[in-house]
């Protein structure tokens, strides 16, 4: 009998430690990526500059370019000012604004990708999808995912703890959006992918239950590593939905509805993921969700990310429309307006009581 396999699209290599970012020259060498020095390097107008001066004794050959905003338009003038060099790889250097960014210029030009992580905030920093703001709100875009991490730790330490978090809310809503497609297949047949299922779900299990805290470097280093289990399991699948349910859902319909008003991505997904297990009736695990966001002082209600009970009733009625033709609780319950806000007082009950 012929043994059968799969290639899984993933980095060619992964680098979470204290002081990579020091090391990344030779990171870049060693993995024959770039012996010769000549990157492109995409950093902020902000904090991007502190790294600059950091780096750029380390990387004589390399040229650094500042990309404004985390928009389409900054994508495409990134890519448009890389087609003058002549490069070995693009390196994303940041947080996901960056990083998306980043991913989207090196798809035009036709370069390998390496994301440099200085956050923890999302799983961009693995996955094939750039989301990017354009004239209609925010989009996402399919794009090779990134050949090579690199988190260092030390860096990662110095970030506001308010972004490490939202990277801990988002990957915890794993679990939910791993039921979500496990409901669709039961409903509506959808095909699941078993692995993508395992490595995200196990993914989330992991920051789930770990006892750490931000301050720990062990905590940290399960976070990178979720991550990027998040991003291959999406490349497994070949799509979001191991990472994206009906919390994320509601998060894209809390930034077209309210897009001055938004929370971090991480924080909106959590509370998104503690909702819709609320909705499936998981109590058990809807618990173990706030308890966990809690922990890691991030919202478990609408009104601690500055929504009220309306907006955010507005928002879950809204969600549906973000992700056309993609099957989650919300579309299985097909709720009214009033349906929802009945659900979502229920919910606030059970998590302050």
């Amino acid at each position: 009998m012929p043994v059968l396999t799969r290639l899984l699209p993933s980095p060619v290599f992964v680098e979470i430690r204290p002081g990579a970012l020091d090391a990344l020259g030779g990171i870049l060498a060693d993995q024959r990526l770039s012996a010769s020095g000549r990157i492109a390097v995409a950093i902020s107008n902000g904090s991007g500059t502190v790294l600059r001066e950091r780096l750029e004794p380390l990387l004589p050959d390399a040229e650094w370019f500042e990309v404004v905003d985390g928009s389409l338009d900054s994508a495409v003038r990134l890519a448009d000012e890389m087609r003058a060099g002549h490069f070995d790889a693009v390196v994303g250097l940041g947080g996901g604004k960056i990083i998306d960014a980043a991913k989207y210029a090196a798809a035009r030009v036709g370069l390998p990708l390496v994301a440099v992580a200085t956050n923890l905030a999302h799983d961009g920093i693995c996955s094939p999808v750039s989301t990017l703001d354009n004239d209609a709100g925010r989009g996402s875009y399919g794009v090779p995912s990134p050949i090579g991490i690199v988190v260092d730790l030390d860096v990662i330490r110095e970030a506001p703890t308010r972004f490490v978090a939202a990277g801990i809310g988002d990957v915890i809503s794993n679990i939910s959006a791993c039921a979500d497609w496990e409901l669709s297949h039961e409903v509506t047949g959808e095909k699941v992918d078993g692995l993508a299922v395992a490595m995200a779900r196990s993914a989330g299990e992991n920051l789930l239950r770990h006892p750490g805290r931000l301050a720990d470097q062990d905590l940290l280093t399960c976070l990178a590593e979720a991550l990027v289990l998040s991003g291959i399991a999406m490349n497994i699948a070949g799509s979001t939905r191991p990472s994206s349910g009906a919390c994320h859902e509601i998060s894209h319909a809390l930034d077209v509805l309210y897009p001055k008003r938004s929370a971090q991505h991480g924080e909106q997904v959590g509370l998104g993921a503690a909702f819709a297990s609320h909705l499936r009736g998981e109590r058990e695990l809807t618990g173990l969700i706030v308890d966990r966001l809690r922990c890691h002082e991030l919202p478990v209600t609408a009104a601690q990310i500055g929504f009220t009970e309306a907006e955010f009733t507005e928002a879950v009625y809204y969600a549906p429309n973000t992700r056309p033709g993609r099957f989650t609780i919300l579309e299985h319950l097909d709720l009214s307006p009033s349906d929802i806000r009945d659900a979502y007082a229920d919910y606030v009950h059970a998590v302050n009581n």
